[in-house]
């Protein structure tokens, strides 16, 4: 679940090396964001409550973020009214996909919760259908093969917590509300700014669940440091500071392509480091998951009032 917005086109014409470099450092934020399920689910399953690993790594992410913000570009650290309230509201969203995200790892694999978060693609076409942009026949085909595949990787494919799976759904959707307000509304902010305060906002209403749970904090011990200081500084700090440097380079469509790939990359360091075991015809719901994503961003690239970068930047969870 990625926090960034407004992110600058690429320079048209770079030295090849300055390209390769840019490649590079995507598939390095790409392979970071693809182990926080993992790492989350590892945690968990070690005794963390979700609602205190969450907030311990949000707020270490924005004291770093805005550490780096105020040392690099203190200009860029104020911000006006209305981009203010845009950041929170899009922020009060994500952070309550970043929890339902959280939770779901309690009752689901993260590879399965990975794989239905895959979906945000489609939601976001459904949210752009409302917003006016045509929604086509192969838009409807898009969903059916979506919706095909969360049957298969759900249904007779292997008997799955549907409490988990409606919590995983849950991040599906509001991942892409909020990515949409600041793209529609946030348009020529610096994303550096937006960012800072949208994870702020996520910080503070996963803050306010944490108070409302009763506000108990349990040393999470040296494991446990570990796993948050992972989630915080690779998976949140250093991956958008990679993602940020790559679509400079490449261009956020270009990013946006390497989701599908973060996906199947969480898959894999499920099932190695948690020995998580997928159904055969759950593998070919995920597959079909994968597809219809590749299938959306393909068309999210050509949407009029919208930009892939800010949909699949969804990972990173």
């Amino acid at each position: 679940m990625t926090e960034t917005a407004a992110l600058p086109a690429p320079h048209s014409k770079l030295a090849r090396p300055v390209v390769w470099l840019a490649w590079g450092l995507a598939l390095a934020a790409t392979a970071a964001y693809s182990i926080a399920p993992p790492v989350a689910r590892a945690a968990i399953l070690s005794g963390m409550d979700p609602t205190t690993l969450l907030m311990a790594r949000l707020v270490i992410s924005t004291a770093l973020l805005g550490g780096t913000l105020l040392l690099t570009a203190r200009q860029r650290v104020q911000i006006d009214r209305r981009g203010l309230i845009v950041c929170t509201v899009a922020g009060l969203s994500n952070g309550v996909g970043m929890l339902t995200f959280f939770w779901s790892l309690t009752r689901i694999d993260s590879s399965v919760a990975s794989m239905i978060f895959a979906l945000s693609p489609l939601v976001a076409l459904g949210m752009l259908a409302l917003r006016g942009e045509k929604f086509t026949y192969r838009n409807t085909f898009r969903v059916g093969l979506g919706t095909a595949g969360v049957y298969l990787l759900i249904g007779p494919g292997g008997q799955v917590d549907w409490l988990g799976v409606g919590l995983a759904l849950v991040s599906a959707f509001t991942v892409p509300f909020h990515l949409i307000l600041i793209q529609w509304y946030l348009q020529g902010y610096d994303s550096r700014t937006v960012t800072l305060y949208m994870v702020a906002a996520m910080t503070a209403v996963v803050s306010a669940w944490w108070l409302v749970q009763g506000a108990q904090w349990n040393a999470p011990g040296l494991q446990g440091w570990i796993y948050v200081v992972v989630l915080a500084v690779v998976s949140t700090y250093l991956a958008r500071l990679a993602m940020f440097v790559a679509i400079l380079g490449i261009g956020g469509g270009q990013m946006a392509l390497l989701a599908p790939l973060e996906t199947l990359l969480t898959v894999i360091w499920s099932g190695l480091f948690l020995a998580e075991r997928l159904a055969p015809l759950q593998w070919a719901g995920g597959s079909l998951i994968l597809l219809s994503a590749v299938l959306a961003v393909r068309r999210l690239r050509r949407a009029r009032q919208f930009q892939t970068s800010e949909v699949l930047e969804t990972s990173g969870v």
